[in-house]
């Protein structure tokens, strides 16, 4: 779907280490309020799609994971990352939100290892 593929397209944007709200993955790829639609692509990546969206660096509005597929491994993909994340499953907005603005992301795959910038 060429909907999903514009939201995919920027999640990938999303640099490693931060996150982004799935209401801004929206604005940004030029659906504005369709956070909802978001969230059902990137729950169409499961299971089997691997990790080249990095679909666990997105979270609601208030921070909070609620990827109800698999939260712990969006957790704990995060924290691998360097995100901290609080006994809720809550992310600082203010320290790790991702505005869209910065320069390309380097995204984990597997085990590679992140570049220094983002």
């Amino acid at each position: 779907m060429e909907t999903y593929e514009s939201i995919y397209a920027v999640v990938r944007r999303i640099p490693y280490g931060r996150v982004s709200s799935y209401g801004r993955v929206a604005l940004l790829a030029g659906r504005p309020g369709a956070a909802r639609l978001v969230g059902y692509a990137l729950h169409a990546l499961r299971p089997g799609a691997g990790d080249e969206v990095p679909w666990w660096r997105v979270v609601n509005h208030s921070g909070v994971i609620t990827n109800g597929y698999e939260p712990a491994l969006q957790q704990a993909r995060l924290v691998a990352e360097g995100v901290a994340v609080d006994d809720v499953g809550r992310v600082d907005l203010r320290r790790y939100l991702w505005d869209g603005e910065e320069g390309p992301a380097a995204y984990f795959t597997g085990s590679a290892c992140p570049s220094s910038s983002g």
